[in-house]
């Protein structure tokens, strides 16, 4: 697995033009990665449709369990080395898994017995300005204008696209739960994507999530669950392990460590454009007028914050990250 070096903003200003060229490669890579890690999520919209009836917290076991034994088959097979967390990494990986992945499905499953699925989805849609804001507060920086600019308007048409739907002040307090757990993934993996790097923390917080759910999925809906899962819930666990979870993440946490939190997050505003893509192909559903507007919205919002520097949501020291699949 090969490693690509960040250039450091003190070093801006001495790079040549082969320098300024790497990054300017890494930067759309890193785009690249971004955008087709989100239409790998939006697919999951599709295949959630066909487990409504399935225990969801076991099967979730099932899909992340899947998704570690296929992230090793896939080590063996390149000769990745899986690195192994040293002290505190451990505990952010635990955050990873925990904040980002059961508590998230926790609130998703909790929140749409109280609003509209678009409720929630609403909440997902307003990640990007999370992630360009959290990292600036913790540290005490000003945010890059082009990105919460961009953020602000990514969040609009994500919101157009998704639409709003009735809830009750439950359905909020899950809502917000959702938003906050969806940051939490991208925001606890930064710490450690240094070392670790995309493969690492992809890898060890989905063990730990399937560790996770599995205790989850014990107390809410009995150890025998598994047995009533058939053969439409396995597939749709085998994609959401595949598509939704190792291909995504590893895209995912590649990104982000080419970009930044910042930047990376607006790509997020993909997800419900991708989801109302797939419903076309797969459904027959053509969206309406609102859909339409909220797709160009997002195309702006994107355009305004990822042409706002190369430099812009990064963080102010940014180390070398492994880049998985480069």
């Amino acid at each position: 697995m090969s490693t690509e070096t960040l250039p450091r903003p003190d070093m801006a200003g001495s790079s040549g033009p082969a320098e300024h060229a790497r990054a300017s490669r890494g930067t759309l890579i890193g785009i690249a990665f971004a955008a087709a890690g989100m239409v790998c999520v939006g697919s999951s919209v599709a295949v959630s449709a066909a487990i409504t009836d399935a225990p969801l917290f076991t099967l979730q076991s099932v899909r992340y369990a899947l998704a570690a034994v296929l992230l090793l088959v896939v080590a063996r097979v390149t000769g990745w080395r899986v690195p192994r967390p040293r002290g505190r990494e451990w505990l952010w990986l635990a955050g990873v898994a925990t904040v980002g992945l059961v508590l998230f499905n926790v609130g998703v499953v909790r929140g749409v017995a109280h609003a509209e699925p678009a409720v929630i989805g609403v909440a997902v849609a307003a990640v990007p300005m999370l992630l360009a804001v959290v990292p600036a507060v913790a540290t005490r920086t000003l945010p890059a204008r082009p990105v919460i600019i961009g953020a602000t308007v990514v969040t609009t048409g994500a919101i157009l696209v998704q639409g709003f739907g009735r809830t009750d002040a439950a359905g909020v307090g899950y809502a917000l739960l959702v938003l906050a757990c969806e940051a939490g993934f991208t925001l606890l993996a930064v710490p450690v994507l240094a070392r670790l790097g995309a493969f690492g923390v992809s890898f060890h917080s989905v063990w730990m999530a399937a560790a996770g759910m599995a205790v989850v999925g014990v107390v809410a809906e009995g150890p025998a669950a598994v047995a009533t899962l058939d053969t439409v819930d396995l597939l749709a666990a085998l994609h959401l392990a595949v598509v939704v979870t190792t291909l995504a993440f590893l895209l995912w946490f590649t990104a982000v460590g080419r970009l930044g939190s910042g930047r990376a997050g607006l790509l997020t505003g993909v997800v419900p454009v991708a989801a109302a893509a797939l419903g076309v192909s797969l459904n027959g559903i053509v969206p309406g007028p609102m859909v339409w507007l909220g797709t160009a919205v997002v195309a702006l919002g994107l355009v305004i914050g990822l042409r706002g520097g190369a430099a812009a949501g990064r963080p102010a020291a940014a180390p070398s990250v492994s880049a998985a699949g480069s």
